[in-house]
């Protein structure tokens, strides 16, 4: 039997496994046996979900229990992640995200801008990434986003007689502005933004204290990509839109409805909430749990059904978990404290700069060859964290800086999951060589802006 990309996959992450399990790792640097057996198991689990063995949430399954079976670590300590804030603000954001989605209500934004601001392909592109920022305070994850605005897109093309090619192009730069646009806010991913703030300082980092952070970086970041999209991806001739067939289609969403309208006051009251968290007190997590729960209310709710439960994908959740406990257990058993020792150098650098592109440049590395965002988020962050701990510098900076490094790079579509649901004819229509067309050249992209933070966390007193 011919060995295709999953069989040789499941090999080598057995083989990776077992040969850590067992090589003499003390003569590099000291570590506890329970600090092996979960690099063992770690980089396992990276090989099996760089090389597509399974669906993520199988794998990130038999990670779980094989930290839990082989008493590596307490399952308090694996399951951590449901003790806090975090999954139960991924669960909140989806229910949201449900909501805006059955009401209508994202769908005649996009529409409204796109009659409203869409007159030829450069504004064309541009606005794509206007609309992708704007909901991604409405939707808090970015593959209903990028499906949503996508639907409305395609009807912008059409309006435009587009050809083929041209939808290609579009395609793609819907999921291409997922990334940088979709980390103006802790709520703008929230299945990474939990994850990443989970690591700040104070482990949690407020609505506001996130946007102030990441505001100037992720300036840079959005216009560089946004800048490289329009070099890059050209039109095969000058579109022209016709605006009446894209209000027809508006039209079809008739008035505002009330369920639109109560979309809208809840959307309302969550931002506010989130905004004055850090004078509330009250929890960013639990309070997108509560809103989410609170739409599904008689009176003042009925805006999601029993059925909108279906939304929350557990596959998700336990990827998730598996995601955060690479962080959490590498950190009980001292496998993070391994790798900083073999990966860094000895002292943390004294130049900010010099410093960044250090986290930059093994970031990147490792993100190339293991692919997944949420991966070597789990790796890294743990492993700069102990590094720098002792030099000043806050965990809020190391935390973020390789979070940028990491969502915002990517050269192959499995790189970045909102890039990878958009390959093929039935979703973004795009390919590996679009992605590559703009992944290479996005890297100076993804230095630039961890330069800039350097310099922005600088300011803030961060570094």
């Amino acid at each position: 039997m011919k060995l295709d990309k999953k069989g040789i996959g499941l090999i080598a992450g057995i083989l990776v496994g077992v040969l850590i399990w067992f090589a003499p790792l003390n003569n590099l640097a000291e570590i506890s046996m329970q600090g092996q057996q979960c690099l063992a198991l770690t980089l396992m689990t990276v090989v099996f979900w760089a090389c597509g063995v399974a669906q993520p949430a199988y794998i990130s399954a038999i990670y779980l229990a094989l930290l839990v079976l082989f008493k590596v670590a307490e399952p308090s300590v694996v399951f951590r992640s449901w003790t806090t804030m975090n999954m139960w603000m991924v669960i909140g954001a989806y229910l949201i995200a449900a909501g805006v989605k059955s009401s209508g209500l994202g769908e005649r934004i996009a529409y409204w801008f796109a009659i409203k601001f869409i007159h030829n392909w450069k504004s064309l592109i541009i606005w794509i990434y206007i609309i992708s920022l704007v909901l991604s305070i409405l939707i808090p994850h970015p593959f209903p986003r990028c499906f949503m605005l996508l639907a409305v897109m395609m009807v912008v093309c059409d309006a435009a007689k587009m050809s083929e090619a041209d939808k290609v192009k579009i395609g793609f730069t819907v999921f291409a502005a997922a990334a940088p646009t979709g980390m103006f806010l802790i709520t703008g991913d929230s299945t990474l933004g939990p994850l990443v703030a989970s690591y700040c300082e104070g482990g949690d980092l407020s609505y506001f204290g996130w946007m102030i952070t990441m505001c100037v970086p992720m300036l840079v970041a959005t216009l560089g990509t946004l800048f490289l999209n329009l070099l890059l991806f050209k039109p095969e001739r000058e579109i022209e839109i016709n605006k009446a067939e894209v209000q027809a289609k508006a039209d079809e969403l008739g008035t505002l409805s009330v369920t639109e309208k109560r979309v809208i006051v809840w959307i309302a009251i969550a931002v506010c909430l989130w905004l004055t968290g850090s004078m509330t007190g009250l929890s960013i997590g639990f309070v997108t749990l509560l809103i989410g729960a609170l739409m599904a209310l008689p009176y003042i709710g009925e805006v999601l059904k029993p059925g909108d439960w279906n939304t929350v994908p557990m596959n998700t959740l336990v990827f998730l978990t598996a995601a955060m406990g690479i962080g959490t257990v590498g950190g009980e058993t001292g496998m993070n404290q391994f790798i900083a020792s073999v990966l860094l150098p000895a002292s943390v650098p004294s130049n900010i700069f010099v410093l960044t592109l250090l986290i930059t440049v093994i970031t990147v590395v490792i993100h190339m060859f293991m692919g997944s965002v949420m991966a070597v988020l789990g790796i890294c962050i743990p492993a700069f964290l102990t590094f720098t701990a002792g030099s000043g510098i806050s965990p809020t900076a190391i935390a973020m800086m390789v979070f940028s490094a990491i969502n915002i790079h990517y050269v192959l579509p499995f790189h970045n999951l909102a890039i990878l649901v958009g390959v093929g004819k039935d979703a973004g229509g795009y390919s590996a060589t679009e992605t590559m067309k703009m992944g290479i050249p996005l890297t100076v992209v993804v230095f630039l802006t961890t330069l800039v933070e350097a310099v922005w966390f600088h300011v803030l007193g961060l570094m």
